[in-house]
């Protein structure tokens, strides 16, 4: 394990005055951010996010289609300096070895993960087969472990990184409207981050999750109004998330200011769920 930093260093990356992100104080070379899944609107809301501070970001999904389609959507930010598209099996270990080995050969070492990477099903136990099981826990855990791995030796080498995995609701409460396979890999997901975080707070890494529910997006405007309505009178803040307020708090716990902050759980449901 490396060494703890001497009491009274200055981590790299850290602000000499306050302010909330100040992203510029961070070395250039570090500023290499990775958003798996990136084709969501989560996802495309974080991209955006990290571009506008100036980061070089890569962008991952398993749809070659979907990423053409984020990337003409991104316009003129979407240059070769500043974006890499990749396309790669996240739930396959040798896959992610060899696409982060082409990322860092290609445009840079990751220093800022977010584990964006997720499939979401609706089945109760019963109706959940052991294929949809294991394809949940695939796409959902085993993904955000393997790419953990892969960055976390740079990260500690440079005593600095940033991991935030996107959690959910129903790790906590094991789902209202989503089923057993998506809410019980959601709560391994916050058990991962514990445990990363406990294994490389010394190290200048933080890990931290983002546990969200109910965005705001098209696919809701076509549920039935009074699905939309009974939901809505669930949450105390009467409105749903919208995808921007989830890449502040991404933005938020990458930023240098945040470094006193790891193996948290940021619970972005409006009032829904309070702990």
């Amino acid at each position: 394990m490396a060494a703890a930093a001497a009491p009274g260093s200055t981590p790299p990356g850290t602000p000499t005055e306050y302010d909330p992100f100040r992203f510029r104080s961070i070395e250039p070379d570090l500023r290499v951010a990775m958003v798996t899944g990136a084709t969501g609107v989560l996802g495309q809301a974080t991209v955006r996010a990290f571009l506008d501070e100036g980061f070089r970001v890569v962008v991952h999904d398993n749809s070659v289609e979907d990423l053409n389609a984020l990337v003409a959507q991104l316009g003129a930010s979407a240059t070769a300096e500043a974006l890499y598209p990749i396309c790669f099996d996240i739930s396959r270990p040798e896959a992610v070895a060899a696409a982060m080995h082409r990322i860092q050969t290609d445009f840079g070492q990751v220093y800022f993960l977010v584990n964006n990477n997720a499939v979401v099903s609706a089945t109760h136990a019963l109706d959940t087969s052991p294929e949809d099981w294991q394809y949940a826990f695939a796409q959902n855990v085993h993904s955000a472990f393997y790419m953990s791995r892969e960055v976390l030796p740079a990260m500690r080498a440079k005593r600095f990184g940033r991991i935030i995995n996107t959690c959910s609701l129903a790790g906590k409460t094991g789902g209202i409207t989503t089923g057993i396979a998506y809410s019980t890999t959601k709560g391994a997901l916050q058990t991962l981050t514990f445990s990363l975080a406990r294994e490389t707070a010394r190290d200048g890494v933080t890990v931290n999750g983002i546990s969200y529910a109910y965005v705001q997006t098209a696919t809701l405007e076509r549920f039935p109004k009074e699905v939309v309505d009974q939901l809505l009178s669930s949450i105390p803040v009467g409105r749903f998330m919208r995808p921007e307020e989830f890449a502040f708090a991404v933005m938020f716990l990458s930023s240098p200011m945040a470094g006193f902050i790891t193996g948290e759980i940021v619970d972005l449901n409006g009032g829904l769920l309070t702990d």
